[in-house]
């Protein structure tokens, strides 16, 4: 069976279907990008700590000689502490990986982070010799930030656990810095209880008096653990309130939030004959709009894929995307309607095709004349077959399209 040329579309048009059939075809909006963008982190995680594992082994014997001091340079442990970095960054990697998973912008932001933070690191140690896992770690930061819009969702869950870690982590870091300096301090911190109250009472910003760094290194490490204290509570604040409100807020504010239209085929009409189109090309996953004066009784289409509004209005066409439509199916029962509707479209210059319905045959001549792409009549194609049928003649499949849909090029013969 043939199909008539007016009916193909262009390479251009073929392509952009492709890609606004692939991902409902792939089902990408299900597992891609974070599921691969996760295992990828993952595997950098796992890469830096194996990296690192053989010289993290060598510190433990020197664990045993840890002991207050008043300058980072009088601790034995620092020399031996160049690959811990590296440990940490790959085991929070492994964390902020189940962060991705669920397209969490706060993982999304910390990966980030530690990715950059892996590759000054990696660059340290290899130098000038490209090895595998600067490029592979260098592919991930590039991707990171080539889908930083598909990560960012604010989970209560997700941001509650990475704020306990966060936290924690900030915790750990403050004991043992107040412990490793504690002959800094006045009086002196001896013990991991003293480390631990020091450090709670500075993180809070209480500041009770009773312990005060003396030391030049004591008084940075303050310093720091200050300013880390107010980030991580302010930010881990944040991601704990904000998703509790943020979705509230936006619908407030903003309204409901419509996806947009591209590459797709804009459906006008509610009837028989634009509700089996909508299936047909649903069935085949391609994107369709449905546009209806008012709201169906019975609404048999998505609730996405519905629009209510004028489509002989070019505002209302606009924002229907026909602007970016593979086709315009004017579908009404009225031919006028469906007349005026091909009208407003061609107005548009919409690159896509245009379609119109005809219930009545004497109306076919003047359709042709507006210019439309492809008429279809299921009225005269029924009263064309019928007849075929009666007078005995061969019912072929050429014969059926060409009856079915009347194209301008049978307007240039008549």
């Amino acid at each position: 069976m043939r199909i008539p040329d007016v009916l193909k579309l262009s390479l251009r048009q073929r392509f952009f279907r492709f890609l606004a059939k692939a991902p409902v075809v792939l089902h990408l909006d299900v597992w891609f990008p974070q599921i691969p963008m996760a295992v990828a982190v993952g595997l950098l995680g796992v890469l830096a700590i194996l990296d690192a594992l053989p010289h993290l082994i060598q510190l433990f014997p020197e664990l045993t000689d840890l002991a207050p001091s008043t300058s980072l340079t009088q601790v034995p442990l620092l020399s031996a502490l160049g690959t811990v970095p590296e440990v940490v960054a790959g085991f929070v990697l492994l964390l902020m990986a189940f962060g991705l998973l669920f397209r969490s912008r706060f993982a999304w932001a910390i990966t980030l982070v530690l990715a950059a933070a892996m590759l000054a690191i990696l660059w340290h140690h290899y130098g000038d010799v490209w090895s595998g896992v600067i490029i592979f770690n260098a592919v991930i930061l590039v991707s990171l930030l080539l889908f930083r819009r598909h990560f960012a969702r604010s989970s209560l869950a997700a941001g509650t656990l990475f704020a306990a870690i966060s936290i924690l982590l900030l915790m750990s870091y403050a004991v043992l810095g107040s412990y490793v300096l504690g002959a800094g301090f006045s009086p002196p911190i001896k013990n991991l209880v003293s480390a631990l109250y020091f450090a709670v009472v500075t993180m809070s910003t209480v500041g009770y008096g009773d312990i005060v760094p003396k030391s030049e290194d004591a008084r940075l490490f303050v310093i720091s653990i200050i300013i880390l204290g107010i980030t991580v509570f302010a930010t881990s604040i944040s991601a704990v309130v904000v998703p509790l409100v943020n979705g509230r807020m936006q619908h407030l504010l903003m309204g409901e939030k419509k996806r947009a239209h591209r590459n797709h085929y804009l459906i006008i009409g509610d009837n028989a004959l634009a509700q089996n189109t909508y299936r047909a090309l649903r069935a085949r996953h391609l994107p369709a709009l449905v546009l209806v004066p008012v709201t169906p009784e019975h609404v048999w289409m998505a609730k996405e894929d519905l629009m209510i509004g004028d489509a002989t209005e070019l505002d209302v066409l606009r924002k229907a995307g026909a602007e970016c439509a593979l086709g315009v199916l004017a579908l009404r029962v009225v031919d006028s309607e469906n007349a005026f509707i091909v009208l407003a479209a061609k107005e548009l210059a919409i690159p896509g095709k245009t379609v119109a319905a005809v219930q009545d045959g004497k109306n076919l001549e003047r359709l042709r004349q507006i210019g439309v792409d492809l008429i279809i009549s299921p009225e005269v194609l029924g009263g064309e077959l019928l007849a075929l049928t009666l007078s005995g003649e061969e019912l072929v499949g050429d014969t059926i399209i060409s009856k079915l849909f009347t194209a301008k090029a049978e307007g240039a013969e008549a």
